[in-house]
């Protein structure tokens, strides 16, 4: 019985690790590039996420979540011309069109990272999870820097960045 029970394990343990193998997906084939996190001065409690993601595949693909230790919450953003003032506003994806990279910028699209789990500092680095629309996933270092925003002030939930 032991013996049975033991190659049953086995087999489904080597059919797990198949199915990882082969469901690694998209995150595998994207490029990032460039990825940073924006320092911000102490005490504030938002920051953003910045980088170019390539899709080099045939297919039209999407960034649909991302997460980080740094933060609380993680949420995809873009910014909106409201009222003649830019305002952040949360999307449920970015789209990745086939063989086309996007810009992730100051301005543009971006990962809103909200309530800071601690001081973001220039010359440090912040782990950084992106989630797939096949939902693969990878996970980098986004260096933290200091960034001009070089525009008007922005408004997200009221508090002015």
């Amino acid at each position: 019985m032991l013996s049975k029970l033991s190659t049953g394990a086995c087999a489904l343990g080597l059919a797990l690790a198949s199915a990882g193998l082969s469901a690694a997906g998209f995150a595998d084939q994207a490029e990032v590039a460039d990825p940073y996190v924006r320092a911000v001065p102490p005490g504030q409690m938002n920051s953003a996420s910045f980088m170019t993601i390539r899709n080099p595949s045939a297919d039209d693909r999407a960034l649909v979540a991302a997460a980080s230790p740094a933060a609380e919450v993680v949420e995809l953003h873009t910014h909106t011309l409201e009222n003649g003032m830019m305002r952040m506003r949360k999307i449920e994806r970015i789209d990745l069109p086939a063989g086309q990279s996007v810009q992730l910028q100051p301005g543009g699209l971006h990962v809103m990272l909200i309530g800071l789990t601690g001081a973001l500092k220039p010359d440090t680095a912040v782990d950084l999870t992106l989630e797939f629309d096949d939902g693969s996933r990878t996970t980098l270092q986004a260096p933290v820097r200091k960034v001009q925003m070089g525009m008007m002030p922005m408004q997200h939930g009221g508090a002015m960045h």
